[in-house]
């Protein structure tokens, strides 16, 4: 049981779920957590971490933002319908690929996509970690009661520095330097 709590590079996958344009413009906390998912864009570089990156209706909400379209060294989304992720078969079909049971969990909305996401990949045997900095919607009270909700359904809520020191587990190494500069 305790072992769900912690996070290792070998066994790990980043998820950015819906940081698009117009959604991004509503958001009050954007830059904290555009910047915040840019830091684990950067740990999953210097990591071999993989990517899985998603949008919803890209027409209608626009592309992923720009600071975590240049942060990323592929940019190949997702497209999606779909509340959660799990309800398309592209998406099922990339997390299957990497063969990874922790799953770092970002994005927007909080208490739709993100939740309804998490809820389904908890109940498929994932070990979710929700990183509550890098996860917002456009109301606190939504974000908050999603937490919760993610968290009572077994979801680890997590943030950006825990993450990133989990991972590193030493300081001293090249990654560790790199990540600080980020940081600080």
């Amino acid at each position: 049981m305790i072992e769900r709590f912690f996070i290792n590079k070998e066994d790990s996958l980043l998820l950015i779920i819906d940081v698009q344009e117009k959604l991004a413009e509503v958001m009050s906390v954007k830059e904290k957590v555009v910047r915040n998912i840019c830091h684990l864009i950067e740990l999953a570089k210097l990591f071999n971490i993989p990517v899985i990156l998603t949008e919803q209706y890209p027409k209608g909400l626009g592309q992923t933002v720009e600071a975590i379209k240049n942060s990323l060294t592929v940019y190949d989304p997702i497209e999606k319908l779909s509340f959660s992720c799990c309800k398309e078969k592209v998406f099922l079909r990339k997390i299957n690929e990497n063969s990874k049971k922790k799953l770092i969990v970002t994005g927007m909305e909080t208490h739709v996509c993100v939740l309804q996401t998490a809820i389904d990949l908890i109940r498929k045997g994932f070990n979710v970690h929700i990183v509550a900095d890098a996860v917002c919607s456009r109301s606190k009270e939504n974000w908050k009661v999603a937490i919760d909700f993610m968290r009572d359904a077994g979801a680890v809520i997590t943030c950006t520095e825990t993450i990133l020191f989990q991972i590193l587990e030493v300081a001293g190494t090249i990654e560790f330097k790199e990540i600080i500069k980020r940081i600080k």
